[in-house]
This record gives C-alpha cells, structure tokens and sequence, in this order.
C-alpha cells in the first residue's frame, strides 16, 4: 500500500500478486465457454487453467502457507493478514476448480462427443472396448505397476508431486496372511494420461484416460482380494528452490542439488475424486499433514491438465484454430548476408506474427561466419529441444568465443538450463550463471565480427525468451540493430554480468536494478509536467503485471494533473482506474485470447517525440530491484509507428478479448458488439492477409 494515499484508496486491500493471479485465470476460464472459439480450444483453456493452478500453489500458495508457518500474525505489505489472505486464496481457488468441472461435464465433453471427439467413460465401454482395455492394462500397465499394500512392513510411500495416485480399499488375506484395508498404487510416469482408442473399436477420437483403465483392473493387483473402491488423488507440493547463492561454491551443483528435492517438498493441496471415501480422505489428509480447507473434491479426473493430450491427438482440424504460419519479415525475405541487412537498418520482429526463424538464422549465420569472433548470449528460458543452444555450441567447437549468461534459478526452468550449462561448458563456452541475489532476466544477443579491420557490434534485443515453442505462441517484439551506442550499452551489460566492476551510466538503455526505475519515473514526471504546463500528455503501457507502489503513486499523480493514461495489463494489477481525483484519466484493460500476450512496451508522448520503449521488465519489485533487466529505445521513425501500430493502437480498440478493470479492482468482460475483432485477429490478418 502507498504512503502517499494514506489507506484511503478504494478496494486497497488484497493489491498483490495471489489474488491477482487468481483473476487472470478467472478470465482464461471465461475462454472456455467462449462460442467464438473453437471447442478443442475451449477445452485448452480449460487445461491451461489446471496448468496455471498447479504452479499457484507450488510457489504461492505454498509461499503463504511457509510465512504463516513462521508468524502466525504476518501481514503482507498491503496491510492483509497472510491468515486472511489464505482463506481468501483458497475459497476463490474452490470456485475456479469447482467451476472447471462445471464446465467440463455440462459444456465440454458433451458438445465435443457431438462433434466426434470422445473421452469414453466406464460406463460406455462396449464390449470390444473392454476387452482391449483389458489387454492394455495387462500387455502395457500391469506389468510397470508396484502396488503397496500398507501395514507396519510397507509404510505410506513418497508421493511425487502432482503424480497420479490410487487409494485402493481392500477386504480379504493375502498369500501370507495379511489384511490392511488399504493399498496404494502409484501411476508411473512413463504412462500417457490419456490413451487414444484403436480406430477400429471406437472410431477416429475416441479416448480413455489411464485413470479410467486402472481404476477399472486395478483387482488384478491384488489377486484373490476383493476392491471395495478405488479412489484417485493428487498431492500438489512446495515446489521453490531454496539455494543459499552466498553460500554456494558452485551456482550450478547447488541448484542440482535442490532438484532431487522439489518432487517431496511440503503438501499443500490435496486432490480427489468427488466420491472418495470420508475415512480415505481423512488418512490421506494426516499422511500429507494438511487440513480439510486445503482438500480440493473434484468431478472428474484429478490430473485435469494432461487432457491437453485430447486437444493434440484428436483428428479434428474444425474444432481447432487454423493453423498460423508465421510471415518471415519482409527485410529479410532476399536472400544474401544478414550482416550487410543489419547494417542498412534496423529490423523489427514481431511474434508470433513474424517468424522466429529470423533469431535462429542470425546465430545460424554468425556460427558459420569466418569473420565473427564472438557470441554472447543471455539465456532465461530456451526448452529442452533447442536450435538456438544446439548453434551456441556448434560455434565453440568451431572456435569462436562463446559466453552465455544462463539462470539457473529459472522457475521450473533449473534442470534444463543447468543441462545446458553443462553442455556448453564440455565444448569450451565461457558459462556465467548471472548474479548473485539477481536473476538475470534481460534478453540480449551480441555479435562481434571483424570487418575492415575493426570489430563490428550486431545486436538482438528482445521482450521475450529465446524459446522457438513459446515464440509460437506468446506475443514478444524482438529488434535487430548495429546502433553504436545501443551495442556499447549491451557490451557494458555483458561486461557486467561476467565481470566484476561499477556499473557505467548507459547511453541508451535502462537497466535494472541500476537505473530502469528512476528513468521510469521521470518519463511519468515529464509527462505531468507538460499537462501542468497544458501541453498534450500521454502514456500508454503493455505489461504482464503492475504492482510497484511508486509506479502506481507516480502515475496517479499524473492521472491527477490530466495525462491520459492506459494501461494495458494481461495479469496482476494494483492500481485502481477510474477512481475520481485519483485516476480519473487512467483506464486498465486486460486482453486474453488465443496467444500470451508477453509483449512490454512503454510509451510516453513527451512533447511530440514519441517515446517509445520494449522491456523485458514489468513494473514489479522484483523486475526493478532484484533482477538483471532492460528496456531499450526504438529510435526509427518508422518502427516506432510500427510498435504503436501493431503493439499497442489494436489492443486500445480491442472489444472481443480486453476486459476493462473497474474501480474496485473486478473486471467487465469484453463488451462484443457486433463485428467487433480482436486485437490478435487483426495481427493476424495484416501479417497473413
């Protein structure tokens, strides 16, 4: 909560990330039951919800519950009693989940079985099915199976995180005499979730879940015995890495370390069916050591995120979105040397609109080039299959000099980037893991090649990860330049990050922790020194989440001296718009459709001159002063009319996915008048029109 204000700001308890992260997938849920999108990805955004759940409470949730573990009466920094702030977490969770399964059984499965798509419940399995469930069962997930009967000898296992798991009543004596009541059997994770029917048994899309088969055969684990029911369930556990970077000798070893352990950190949810008997909800509930609030009943299958399996395999390309193909950007559509292109201009890529291709083919290029020296990289998120780490280390063995700044730290990321990091150090890449109490978050790739005699700098600059598969997906703006100052900026940082040193004033960028957060807020201040002095102001800004308190004080005071303001924020928003001699002049929508929008981008009209700036930074605490960020300047006349155009005039004029924040904090939902298209639409149209 702002000082400035003192507490008299409406609705201004709850400002943080939890409860806004829970709004964020409120309105994903609301694509779910969206007619004007295709059924398939209705049930998407369905999973995409469980998705985003699943990692609230590993890393939220389990947060909260660690801070209340610690003091009992700790408050968060909006004033909310972390007690209160978990009643309200696990409530709202309650109603999305209840509302998923809702929306699962009335609308989704039943409209897809009309379409053809089939997910084949026990009760509708034919003969034929049976029998060939049967035989899968024993051919393929029996003999993988290693059920534990549970008494003195066989304790209560280890249950993975977020794995599958029965709870399976028993009556009867085994061969030695033993009577539990209770066996546990574990679904490896080898097995697919969702098993796609033989064509000639059930048609083209028709599908079983795992669950269903085991449920059904799970007797013939334990013969001679007879099931009195068989229940599934889910723990969710702590997932954060807990690494003492000061500590720690080698940044990496450490963080592998930690790996081993996530899969069994602290319980905090529990998952099961609607059904589950009261006194195996209460044992499981005393083994994971949670209370009834954090038990989530669910009509239907627990592991609800790996039906996105369905959206894969089913042969329905009408149920689906078409196909987007990406346009390789006009600029460099003539084949020759990129080099020489880079150096004519600067280029601007937007995904996924635009191919990412064009990122790969400039390492591609460099890796090959005889001239290039040296390659350095910044690397967050990249995947575990990836081109652009596979060109990384094609050019150290091909003797150029490679540094790649790799987080470790992250979130769900650790294992592959230390997989790489290994990687490229056995080829001879130079590997720094960032800095300490820093992730480094910015996205930068820098080129130096020898030409005439001198190094010449090409860089990359981008708003988002140097991932092909998110590049699909997620909107992101990358730019390509050979700007002196702008690569002497991004040598600087390189030089920072691997060094050791005070950092230099930059000529171009904002960088945090440095200087992004100042240079933020005296953009906003000019602004409202020019509408005091009755000059037109204006900011308009794209971000994923807007929580920093001088931010939000700063641009109430300009909302207060008439800047225009609006803000376009997909998830987390602490500011409240609208609010009369506060922020009568600031407007917040959120635009949530087919693609992520992951884009930042600020701009502020400074007098005519445009100011137009990509980030890689959203306006957090954590993104201005504990992270390695930038934002960077687009100085072209013309691809700053491109930025305006394409990132942020269609999402202003967005009336089928924005949703309009509303004074006290909720959001209206897209108002849909006829004809009306979305902001993503009409990208796509322009770039494949």
């Amino acid at each position: 909560m702002s000082k400035s204000h003192g507490g008299q700001l409406p609705a201004d308890r709850f400002l943080n990330r939890e409860i806004g992260a829970l709004a964020f997938n409120e309105r994903v849920l609301a694509l779910a039951v969206d007619p004007t999108v295709p059924l398939l990805e209705q049930l998407r955004f369905l999973c995409i919800v469980s998705s985003n759940l699943d990692e609230f409470f590993e890393i939220r949730v389990a947060g909260l519950r660690e801070r209340q573990t610690i003091d009992p009466l700790h408050c968060e920094p909006d004033g909310t009693p972390v007690a209160e702030l978990l009643d309200i977490v696990r409530k709202r969770a309650q109603a999305i989940v209840s509302a998923q399964y809702r929306l699962l059984n009335e609308n989704l499965l039943p409209a897809l079985d009309q379409a053809g798509v089939r997910m084949l419940a026990t009760p509708r399995w034919s003969a034929a099915l049976t029998a060939w469930a049967r035989s899968t069962f024993q051919r393929e997930i029996l003999p993988v199976l290693t059920p534990i009967g549970l008494d003195p000898s066989h304790p209560f296992p280890l249950v993975l995180n977020k794995s599958l798991n029965f709870a399976v009543q028993l009556e009867g004596r085994d061969a030695f005499g033993r009577q539990s009541g209770l066996a546990i059997v574990q679904a490896p994770r080898a097995l697919p979730r969702v098993i796609q029917v033989p064509r000639a048994i059930a048609g083209d899309s028709a599908f079983i879940l795992l669950s269903s088969i085991l449920a059904r055969f799970v007797g013939e684990c334990f013969p001679g015995m007879r099931v009195r029911g068989c229940h599934a369930f889910r723990v969710t556990r702590n997932s954060e890495l807990f690494v003492e970077d000061e500590e720690a000798t080698n940044l990496r070893v450490a963080v592998q370390g930690e790996l081993s352990q996530r899969h069994f950190g602290d319980a905090v949810r529990l998952e099961v069916n609607e059904d589950c008997a009261p006194e195996v909800v209460e044992f499981l509930l005393k083994q994971f050591e949670l209370a009834a609030d954090d038990l989530y009943r669910v009509q239907g299958p627990v592991n609800l995120a790996r039906l996105s399996m369905v959206v894969d395999l089913a042969a329905a390309p009408e149920l689906k979105y078409p196909p987007l193909v990406p346009r390789v950007p006009k600029t460099l559509r003539k084949p020759g040397d990129m080099f020489r292109r880079f150096s004519r201009g600067d280029v601007l890529v937007h995904h996924p609109f635009e191919s990412f291709e064009a990122v790969l083919e400039f390492l591609r290029t460099a890796a090959a080039d005889r001239d290039v020296v040296a390659i350095k990289q910044t690397i967050y998120r990249t995947g575990e299959d990836s081109e652009l780490m596979d060109i990384l280390l094609t050019a150290a063995r091909a003797g150029k000099e490679v540094t790649v700044i790799v987080e470790l730290m992250a979130r769900f990321d650790e294992e592959t980037n230390s997989n790489w990091a290994a990687r490229l150090e056995e080829v001879g890449a130079h590997v720094i893991y960032g800095v300490v109490g820093h992730k480094t978050h910015a996205k930068m790739s820098l080129v130096l090649r020898r030409e005439h005699g001198a190094l010449k700098h090409y860089v990359h600059l981008s708003t988002g990860n140097y991932h092909a598969s998110t590049a699909k997906r997620y909107t992101d703006i990358g730019l390509f330049t050979t700007d002196d100052k702008m690569c002497a900026d991004v040598g600087e940082l390189f030089k920072q990050l691997t060094g050791l040193g005070r950092a230099r004033k930059l000529a171009r960028i904002w960088q945090s922790p440095f200087t992004l957060h100042q240079n933020l807020l005296d953009a906003i201040a000019r602004e409202t020194a020019n509408a005091r002095m009755g000059l037109r102001a204006r900011i308009i800004a794209k971000m994923n989440s807007l929580l920093e308190p001088g931010v939000i004080d700063a641009l109430y005071l300009a909302s207060g001296a008439g800047v225009e303001i609006d803000l376009i924020v997909r998830g987390a928003c602490a500011l409240r718009p609208g609010v009369p001699e506060l922020s009568a002049n600031i407007r917040v929508r959120s635009v949530v459709g087919r693609f992520l929008e992951h884009s930042r981008i600020y701009y502020f009209l400074n007098g005519g001159r445009r100011d137009t700036w990509l980030a890689s930074a959203d306006w957090m605490d954590r993104n201005f002063f504990r992270r390695v960020e930038i934002a960077f300047p687009i100085i072209d006349k013309d691809l700053k009319k491109r930025v305006f155009n394409e990132g942020l005039k269609p999402y202003l004029a967005d009336q089928q996915d924005a949703w309009t924040m509303c004074r006290d904090g909720s959001y209206d939902p897209p108002p849909r008048p006829e004809g009306a298209a979305s902001a993503q639409h009409c990208l796509v149209q322009l770039f494949t029109g």
